[in-house]
């Protein structure tokens, strides 16, 4: 249960932000908070000694911020619980799932509540936030480069024999994507013969004066970090680039400590090329 539970908090805290979920202190040894991003709720869980073979429970609401309106904490809680009671599986780890299901719940709502789609709450192109990259990935009208891509590469990291890498890159569009990432494949030998090339990019654009986003993910085998990646990128506010992570599996099976690995090497690739 130890490693399970140590295990999910690095890849929470990874993409999600530091001390997103922790222990909790000065209470019952298996209690801890988790922060549910951007509504400014923390919700208390009791984590048993056997989970994730038992589910955990949500027990209460630990704190509510001053701008929360009235009640909203308790119906953060009533929603999470029942997102949790149809997402547990016996035997596998689900407080990241219930932080991505829960956070989806609560942003439709929202967007139901003004009357608009959630990608309107999106700031406009000017707002001084668009991804500013010193790197550049060119396409002529056939969609073929011509100009390779200029990667921004994070470092090295080493892990129980497996070895990942990430890469990010600046695009204006999904087919400068997919070429910037069939490029990287038939130039470079290492990343060819990669285990897993993991990939995803977030497009923000103009269409006849209306903003258009366009956002994907592949696994490429590593599954469901391909999701975890691209939320990385939500979770940074960072448009118009595509961040690939090639994994070379070393034999030893990491478990979920891997996606926080995937997104640590993403994080610094995106960082570096900002």
């Amino acid at each position: 249960m130890i490693d399970d539970v140590e295990n999910e908090i690095e890849v929470i805290n990874s993409i999600y932000g530091e001390h997103t979920l922790r222990k909790a202190t000065n209470v019952a040894s298996e209690t801890y908070l988790l922060a549910i991003p951007c509504q400014d709720v923390t919700l208390r869980l009791s984590i048993p000694d056997y989970y994730p073979d038992v589910c955990l429970q949500i027990t209460a609401v630990d704190n509510v911020g001053s701008t929360a309106r009235k009640g909203y904490g308790i119906h953060v809680l009533n929603i999470a619980r029942e997102v949790l009671q149809r997402i547990f599986k016996p035997g596998q780890v689900c407080i990241f799932d219930l932080l991505q299901e829960l956070e989806q719940k609560l942003d439709h709502e929202a967007a139901a509540n003004e009357g608009q789609q959630t990608n309107s709450s999106h700031a406009s192109l000017e707002d001084g936030k668009e991804f500013q990259s010193n790197i550049s990935c060119q396409t002529n009208a056939s969609n073929g480069i011509t100009a390779p891509p200029q990667w921004t590469l994070s470092t090295t990291m080493t892990e129980k024999k497996s070895i990942f890498l990430a890469r990010a890159c600046a695009i204006q569009s999904t087919s400068e994507a997919q070429a910037a990432i069939s490029h990287l494949l038939s130039t470079d030998k290492r990343a060819g013969k990669a285990t897993h090339n993991i990939s995803a990019y977030r497009i923000r654009t103009l269409v006849k004066g209306h903003e258009v986003i366009y956002q994907d993910c592949d696994d490429d085998g590593e599954d469901a970090a391909g999701g975890r990646l691209l939320k990385l990128m939500q979770m940074m506010d960072v448009w118009n680039v595509l961040v690939v992570v090639s994994r070379w599996y070393g034999g030893v099976k990491l478990g979920p400590a891997r996606f926080g690995i995937i997104n640590a090497a993403a994080r610094e690739a995106l960082v570096s090329g900002a």
